[in-house]
């Protein structure tokens, strides 16, 4: 068995894309699989061999740690090192020249353009960082053997890698495979939104949306997630349309899942900013999964999803007025809307989803070791 060493130092150990999607797949595709991050424990969980890394205290303690990281990957002796963190672009180029292993560098995120968001960075810097992260991603992806990117677009970053492939974070059909969907017609209707609380995403304007719907059943935004930075939440619960929000924190996925079946409107209305216009969200495809109608923000790649699916409506993710006409106008069409989840969840079992996505990653690691296999018995002749 071909061994796989996963890092990462800022996800938690059972994050979605990393443990439940591509370590859990490469299991199933007969490799031998760990995973170094943050855990209190080492362990074995559904085939995957977790490593556990101390837990940082702080941000820089977590980036100081990478030395930390390597020396454990570099135990592993794997033939495969995929590592899911910029930070650890130091361990990754250290695992490249000093091991015989293959590098895969996997990118979820416009890094650079995301440092501009950053509240915790003096402002007068943030510039400065993320021009730094898009420099030094560029020049280390030449020494790494391909590039993951979460969608194709952020390929285009990464122009000296010679491998590179996109895979995209669309939801596993099996989670999704007994949901029941609660159609019962009483007098309350449920907006979900699952995510990060921050106001770069918009939280502020769909929680003044709810002060303009008018509506002839009683309805109520439901919000899941934490609030980035924590003083962020006392603003937006001064807020009017706050008196209709029921706020509900964190909760594990599985439960998730069980209130997506219950909501009525599954909401993503993230503001232009950063790399939102470009990225694809995946709660967007966790509602559609899910059937439920979605109002989303009116980006043209989003525009091309949701309109292209009709499988809900777009709005001017800055005009809560705009986006409470949109809520209305799903309550008072009940069939078309229930249509438009059916869509959706069409759209997810025949294109957006991880069962296919996982193809293309178990094809990627097929090429990587067919290479390194080839060239070592290559080597293996010359002698």
């Amino acid at each position: 068995m071909k061994k796989i060493c996963i890092l990462t130092s800022v996800h938690p150990p059972f994050d979605t894309r990393i443990f439940h999607k591509q370590a859990k797949s490469l299991v199933k595709a007969g490799y031998d699989v760990s995973l170094i991050a943050q855990h209190d424990k080492n362990e074995v969980v559904n085939g995957v061999k977790i490593v556990a890394l101390p837990k940082a205290k702080n941000r820089f303690r977590r980036v100081l740690g990478t030395w930390r990281v390597f020396k454990l990957a570099f135990k592993q002796k794997a033939d495969v090192y995929h590592f899911h963190d910029p930070e650890l672009i130091p361990a990754g180029l250290l695992l490249k020249f000093l091991t015989k292993g293959k590098v895969i560098y996997d990118v979820h995120e416009y890094y650079g353009e995301l440092m501009l968001l950053k509240y915790y960075l003096p402002r007068y810097t943030r510039k400065i960082v993320a021009q730094l992260v898009k420099l030094v991603e560029r020049f280390a992806s030449i020494f790494f053997d391909s590039v993951i990117a979460a969608t194709d677009d952020l390929l285009k970053n990464f122009p000296q890698c010679e491998v590179t492939v996109a895979v995209y974070n669309f939801p596993i059909l099996a989670q999704f495979d007994t949901m029941k969907r609660n159609t019962d017609s009483d007098n309350n209707f449920n907006v979900i939104y699952v995510g990060g609380l921050t106001e770069e995403r918009g939280i502020s304007e769909i929680v003044q949306a709810m002060e303009y719907v008018n509506a002839s059943k009683d309805v109520k935004l439901v919000l899941y997630g934490k609030f980035v930075p924590e003083p962020y939440e006392n603003e937006v619960r001064r807020l009017r349309g706050f008196e209709r929000v029921e706020y509900r924190g964190w909760v594990e996925p599985d439960v998730l899942w069980l209130r997506m079946a219950s909501a009525d409107i599954g909401i993503v209305c993230l503001r232009p900013v950063g790399q939102h216009t470009k990225g694809l969200p995946t709660k967007l495809f966790e509602y559609m999964a899910a059937g439920l109608p979605v109002i989303a923000s009116n980006f043209p790649l989003w525009q091309e999803i949701v309109e292209g699916n009709n499988c809900g409506l777009t709005v001017d993710p800055l005009n809560p007025q705009e986006i409470a006409r949109a809520v209305v106008y799903l309550i008072e069409h009940p069939g078309e809307a229930r249509k438009m989840g059916q869509n959706g969840r069409k759209a997810v079992l025949e294109k957006y989803n991880w069962e296919n996505e996982s193809r293309k990653l178990i094809a990627l690691y097929h090429k990587l070791v067919e290479v390194r296999d080839f060239s070592n018995k290559e080597s293996r002749h010359n002698d």
